[in-house]
C-alpha cells in the first residue's frame, strides 16, 4: 500500500510539473495534476477491459478452429 502511495504522490508531482513547466500557471498545473490521474484510470480499466474481452476470444477460438479443420474437405 504504501509503493501505491509513493506511486501516487510521485505522479501526480510529474503531471503538475510538466503542466506548470508548460504553462507558468499554479492553477493549471494544479488542475493538470489532479484531472490527468483521473482520465489515466478511466483509461486504463477500458483498456484493461478490450484486453480481458480479446483473451476471452482466443481462448474460444483455437477449439472452433479444430473443429473447423478437422471437418473432411469435399472433393
Amino acid at each position: 500500500m504504501i509503493k501505491t502511495l509513493t506511486f501516487a504522490v510521485m505522479h501526480f508531482s510529474v503531471a503538475f510539473a510538466v503542466a506548470y513547466s508548460l504553462t507558468g500557471d499554479i492553477v493549471v498545473g494544479g488542475a493538470v495534476a489532479l484531472i490527468e490521474p483521473l482520465v489515466n484510470t478511466v483509461g486504463y480499466a477500458i483498456h484493461e477491459h478490450i484486453w480481458a474481452r480479446l483473451r476471452q476470444r482466443r481462448q474460444v477460438s483455437p477449439r472452433s478452429a479444430e473443429v473447423i479443420t478437422a471437418a473432411p474437405c469435399a472433393a
